[in-house]
């Protein structure tokens, strides 16, 4: 009977006792900081979800140099780019000359590429009709007649491969005042005359919306541009389905359907998920769900993101600074050696330490959470040193002659005459903490820098100030909090104003 009973549970057993369900693919996106990444990878990330799998976009991620660095190291799954960002920038150094060995030179990777979607994104250089029709400019090598000429390119386009050093050298440019622009910004400057060209984008809907003249790249310095996908070996293995639904872009998307793309976003603000919805409705037949977060939910969203950043970096700094503001007071030669170290970390531009922490610690939080903790030293450091160094020798002296230990010294005698400077240098660290880790969103941590990053991108001044308003009073909480820990914890002697 025993066994009877054991043979019919085996092969009626409902589904609890039974198999376990199969585990959603993961699949990680990502876009680089421009409207357009950002649709595509939007369509690359629903797509990937209407075939089950748990898809997320590491949307607005950066430039080029940390997208191919996190897919290299699997930190992401798969990307759009660009064929000539591939040859020029990528592999900047090696002589690539066709598909062929753009294939091979990825393959040594591991990582494979698309056929093209079906448009040339090509850089440009363009001018505001009106000075262009003026000078009688119509394409680049015209430049060389008007050295006066004030050009402004994206800060990617300054210093890559197929950037503004080797288009200066190709064309012979005589220009001097030439300065790095977020692409975006570039725009407002082209508009108000403060330059008078810049790298275009030849998909970007702003070209005809401001009515600017496309130079014409007479001496063929740019390659072409054509838009793939980039992805890891891999998924020809863990989603064969899902990645042949997104190579059903191939050759869907021609050049007029992209700037059109684009200028939804750009020029009617339209968000890129409905975009990407509307695309993948339209053209592949697929009814991804899309919900639109609330103005609250998203605000609750970020600051739990923002927070987290600040808390750990911060406590930690809090943690290891004071010991080392102590060290620095004890052992005088060894603590100039501290406060050197300190103050060169503080002199490093808060982007390039971000930068440098990915390959340490790849993309997200913890590379901001690193960058953060190290830019909050400083402030504690030196704060924890001075207050230790002003304290009176006599009140030294009399704790020693007291017989007090050191260890007891420190905790009972120095540290609470030090504490309101100590206070003091980690409210400065608290507010500087705050301000810097929007900057963590260009590389995927979040927090307030994701609405502001937005706004820019999208001229949007009202998801510029979601960002900045709430991140400028997150500051104010923080040292309004410390300043309620000053009154409360300090000794009150301490506390009165001298007269």
């Amino acid at each position: 009977m025993i066994k009877l009973l054991t043979l019919l549970l085996l092969i009626y057993s409902p589904p609890v006792f039974g198999a376990a369900e199969k585990t959603p693919v993961e699949i990680k996106t990502a876009s680089k900081k421009f409207t357009e990444s950002v649709i595509l990878g939007e369509i690359i990330t629903q797509i990937a979800r209407t075939g089950g799998a748990r898809a997320t976009h590491r949307s607005q991620l950066g430039g080029t140099r940390i997208l191919w660095s996190s897919l290299i190291s699997g930190e992401i799954d798969i990307y759009p780019e660009y064929t000539g960002t591939i040859a020029k920038e990528i592999f900047s150094g090696r002589s690539i000359k066709d598909e062929r060995q753009l294939r091979e030179a990825l393959a040594e990777h591991g990582i494979l590429m698309s056929r093209p979607l079906g448009f040339n994104n090509t850089y440009v250089l363009g001018m505001k009709e009106d000075v262009a029709v003026s000078l009688g400019i119509e394409k680049i090598s015209d430049l060389q007649n008007h050295p006066g000429l004030k050009l402004a390119f994206s800060n990617e386009f300054m210093d890559r491969g197929d950037g503004w050093p080797g288009l200066r050298s190709h064309y012979g440019l005589p220009q001097k005042d030439v300065r790095g622009l977020d692409h975006d910004l570039a725009y407002r400057g082209l508009q108000t005359g403060s330059i008078d060209a810049m790298d275009l984008y030849s998909t970007d809907a702003e070209i005809s919306y401001y009515n600017i003249r496309r130079l014409h790249d007479d001496l063929n310095y740019f390659p072409r541009y054509d838009a793939v996908i980039l992805y890891r070996k891999e998924l020809l293995k863990s989603a064969p389905e899902i990645l042949g639904q997104i190579l059903e872009l191939e050759g869907r998307i021609d050049e007029p359907k992209m700037v059109g793309l684009n200028a939804q976003a750009k020029l009617h603000r339209i968000p890129e998920q409905n975009i990407a919805a509307g695309f993948l409705s339209e053209h592949l037949s697929l009814s991804p769900a899309v919900s639109s977060a609330t103005f609250l939910s998203r605000l609750w969203r970020r600051t739990m993101e923002h927070l987290f950043l600040v808390a750990i970096s911060l406590s930690a700094a809090i943690v290891i600074s004071i010991p080392l503001g102590i060290l620095s007071r004890r052992h005088k030669s060894f603590g100039q050696v501290i406060l050197g170290a300190v103050g060169i970390i503080q002199t490093v531009p808060s982007l390039a330490l971000l930068v440098f922490m990915i390959p340490l610690l790849g993309i997200g939080t913890s590379p901001a959470i690193a960058a953060l903790f190290l830019y909050s030293l400083l402030p504690i450091v030196r704060n924890t040193y001075a207050g230790l160094s002003d304290i009176p020798p006599e009140i030294t002296e009399s704790s020693m002659a007291l017989g007090l230990p050191e260890g007891a010294r420190l905790r009972l005698v120095e540290l609470p005459l030090a504490s309101r400077s100590i206070l003091a240098g980690i409210k400065t660290s608290s507010v500087i903490n705050v301000g810097t880790a929007t900057l963590g969103a260009l590389i995927g941590a979040g927090g307030y820098g994701q609405p502001i990053l937005t706004g820019i991108r999208l001229d949007n001044t009202g998801l510029i100030l979601e960002g900045a308003v709430p991140a400028a009073l997150l500051a104010l909480a923080v040292q309004g909090l410390f300043e309620v820990f000053e009154r409360t914890l300090l000794p009150k002697g301490l506390l009165l104003k001298p007269e």
